[in-house]
């Protein structure tokens, strides 16, 4: 999902945002020729995320700033570690600092938690799953820094599957005299082979009639560990099993350990706090010299 179209995009709406008209406190500060190097560091442990995002920040700033990414996506680092270096003209640096620190940031905090989630499930079978709780504009990236930390993309949008929740089935079974699985057969009647159909449940009564609609997925939601337990032994493998509602890192494990197959963390995308980077800039250099023109 996380296509150098969308970067591209995401970069130049940021970069419009945060100078509409230019740097002025660099256009009137920093020499044109000025030239100078700098260090993306860690300041505490993390989980990188958004190589890409960085380097195409500083690019369309000014392309003859030159970037090097020292660690992968997904990788590991502790604090003091150098993750990148650039070089190149001192305005174009400072200009694409901000912006692009905000969104690495971002990306390293969303991998590093998905990390702590899927650690707390290790050994249990059970996927850590995002969830459309993102910030808007940004899904992408923050998608792409879940599978970073190890996590697994829930649906992308509203267009990419079906997922019935309580409201939608209240609506739903009064179009069919109340009867639940004759408006999940309904919906399936209408969907290709290849759209996945998930609905949701918050009472173990219902798990029986909506699996009898024929879904793929059944997500059980605000269950306690022994309704999960319950809930796990009534589906009986003829769906997976989703849990959602409130999970924490705390409770993640136990979650786990009922048997679910999937659990759904909002918290990934939509409570972390930014991961802390800073670029330390050198001071600024004449520019080097152009090399001799070819006789």
């Amino acid at each position: 999902m996380l296509t150098t179209h969308i970067i591209d995009d995401v970069v130049a709406r940021a970069l419009a945002e945060d100078a509409p008209w230019g740097d002025l406190t660099s256009e009137l500060l920093i020499p044109e020729e000025a030239w100078a190097s700098a260090r993306l560091e860690a300041r505490e442990p993390g989980v990188f995320s958004g190589g890409a995002v960085w380097e195409a920040t500083m690019r369309r700033v000014d392309p003859r700033i030159r970037s090097a990414l020292l660690v992968d996506d997904g990788e590991r680092f502790e604090a003091g570690a150098v993750l990148a270096t650039v070089e190149g003209p001192a305005r174009g640096i400072l200009r694409a600092e901000r912006v692009a620190l905000n969104l690495v940031q971002r990306m390293s905090a969303i991998a590093t938690e998905t990390a702590r989630y899927v650690a707390a499930v290790a050994g249990t079978g059970a996927r850590i799953v995002d969830t459309r709780k993102t910030t808007p504009g940004l899904r992408a990236l923050e998608r792409a820094a879940v599978r970073a930390g190890g996590g697994h993309n829930h649906r992308f949008s509203l267009s990419d599957a079906v997922l019935a929740k309580d409201n939608h089935l209240a609506v739903l079974a009064q179009q069919h005299g109340g009867d639940v699985t004759e408006a999940i057969r309904a919906v399936r009647a209408q969907l290709s082979h290849t759209t996945h159909l998930e609905v949701e449940v918050d009472r173990l009564d219902q798990i029986e009639p909506v699996l009898a609609g024929g879904v793929d997925t059944i997500l059980l939601d605000n269950f306690t560990l022994d309704e999960l337990r319950a809930g796990v032994a009534l589906v009986a493998g003829r769906a997976l099993v989703d849990a959602s509602g409130g999970v924490t890192l705390d409770s993640v494990g136990a979650i786990a350990r009922t048997g679910v197959d999937l659990i759904s963390v909002g918290a990934l995308t939509h409570s972390v706090r930014a991961l802390d980077l800073g670029l330390d800039i050198g001071l600024p250099e004449a520019r080097p010299a152009a090399p001799p023109a070819r006789p």
